[in-house]
């Protein structure tokens, strides 16, 4: 690991370890400057928020318009504050990074590191991050374990095992190099590989924290209960897609612990992470988050958002301000018995892209997968996944559970689909091996025809 990089990391868990002591006016406080500051450079060094923000530089942050990733990427070359940075640049240096198999860990010219999105919501997505940045970001991921009470040290070091992409762009597997230590050694798993193979490899590393996507862990769980995984790990992170309650109950039968539900995105790093208690504490420090509706006004605490505009404080080089997510979430107002006053993420329920529209009786109606969890959870042995086709619903279950029938699943499934207001639509019921991923190895619980827009 870059030594500049270890000793950067090293002072912002000890200073950020100091901010789990503000109150709510100290947070809001650090919001407010900090966001000046961000403003500033990027009026300063940033032709497109000049633009973008024209006749507002001095307005309040929710009067700013939103920006959306293809915003950025069209005008990514005067969205960046460094004019020696390029997208096509970058984009040759990803796309060779992917060729060759190089070091995602090394920094690009010496002084950035890179990562993209797979683009399964849309256009593809490329972000920079300087030195400075990237120690935050690195910083975020290690804030997490310390939250959950896994910390790592040189006479105590956390044996990671990640199990998710290998593609070296993901910021995963970025981050995963850049971490790579004494004190964090580290065992990256690729969730496309068999799950015999996995198992093997962490029976032989035994990893203190296991880390990986929802649809990953779950399988693990079962082998774990089955005799064939052996494994005590301190703690479980999953990350990267909805960790269902019927998901995170299996895995704490499996390792006998609740599981740590980790909220992160390319594009900020972690946005939101449990203390030990399992609350998830917003990163108000690093993070401005504002859940809205789909017209873009502000919802209540307690309510969720149809999508979220989240500020990253720290950006500089790719300035984020306002950025359009569309992760639907809700806040629940601060206090925990942890005695953090960082804001509780109470729910994520997935992107905007998540959720079936399909015709009903007056219109189109929207179906989220919470309809379908209390039937495909318990089916599906090992996942599952609804398709959406043109003409009809591919419902794919990962293994059969005992008791469960093919002919049960479909009826169960068009049972909810008319209890929720769709017209009758045609299922079918595949029994697979694993659910359809998408390019970085991601398994969301439905995939939904693209929007007309």
């Amino acid at each position: 690991m870059d030594a500049s990089l270890i000793a950067r990391l090293l002072f912002l868990r000890a200073a950020w370890r100091q901010r789990d002591h503000w109150d709510a006016a100290h947070i809001t406080a650090h919001q407010e400057h900090a966001l000046q500051q961000l403003r500033r450079a990027t009026y300063a060094g940033s032709e497109f928020y000049r633009h973008h923000h024209a006749g507002l530089h001095n307005a309040p942050l929710d009067q700013l318009p939103p920006v959306t990733k293809a915003d950025l990427m069209e005008h990514f070359d005067e969205a960046v504050t460094r004019p020696d940075l390029r997208l096509a640049d970058l984009e040759d240096h990803l796309r060779t990074l992917s060729q060759s198999g190089g070091d995602p860990g090394l920094p690009w010219r010496g002084k950035w590191w890179a990562a993209a999105t797979a683009g399964t919501t849309g256009r593809r997505g490329t972000f920079v991050w300087n030195r400075t940045e990237w120690a935050t970001i690195l910083a975020s991921y290690a804030r997490a374990n310390d939250w959950a009470g896994i910390s790592a040290g040189v006479t105590k070091p956390v044996k990671m095992a990640l199990v998710s992409s290998r593609i070296p762009t993901h910021q995963s597997a970025v981050v995963g190099a850049s971490l790579r230590s004494r004190t964090v050694p580290s065992l990256r798993l690729d969730v496309t590989a068999p799950l015999e193979e996995t198992v093997a490899a962490l029976n032989r590393f035994q990893p203190r924290l296991l880390v990986g996507y929802a649809s990953a862990l779950k399988p693990l769980a079962a082998e774990q209960r089955a005799g064939r995984l052996r494994i005590a790990p301190q703690g479980v992170m999953s990350a990267s897609e909805v960790l269902s309650p019927h998901a995170a109950a299996e895995l704490e039968a499996a390792w006998g612990s609740k599981p740590f539900d980790v909220y992160a995105a390319t594009e900020t790093a972690v946005i939101a992470s449990p203390c030990t208690y399992r609350n998830r504490h917003v990163y108000e420090d690093l993070l401005i988050v504002e859940p809205v509706d789909r017209a873009g006004n502000p919802v209540t605490s307690g309510t969720t958002g149809a999508k979220l505009l989240v500020t990253v404080l720290f950006s500089r080089t790719l300035p984020l301000i306002r950025y359009e997510m569309s992760d639907a979430i809700k806040l629940n107002g601060r206090g925990c018995p942890c005695g953090r006053s960082f804001t509780v993420l109470q729910d994520i329920e997935g992107r905007i892209e998540d959720v079936l529209r399909l015709p009903g009786q007056q219109g189109t109606v929207t179906i989220h997968p919470n309809v379908f969890h209390h039937i495909l959870d318990e089916a599906g042995y090992n996942g599952w996944q609804i398709i959406q086709e043109p003409t009809k619903l591919r419902v794919l279950l990962a293994g059969l559970a005992p008791g469960a029938s093919e002919e049960n699943v479909r009826n169960a499934v068009a049972s909810a689909l008319k209890k929720a207001g769709a017209a009758a639509t045609e299922v079918e019921v595949h029994i697979t091996e694993r659910p359809e991923r998408t390019n970085l190895g991601k398994a969301p619980f439905v995939r939904g025809l693209p929007e007309q827009k």
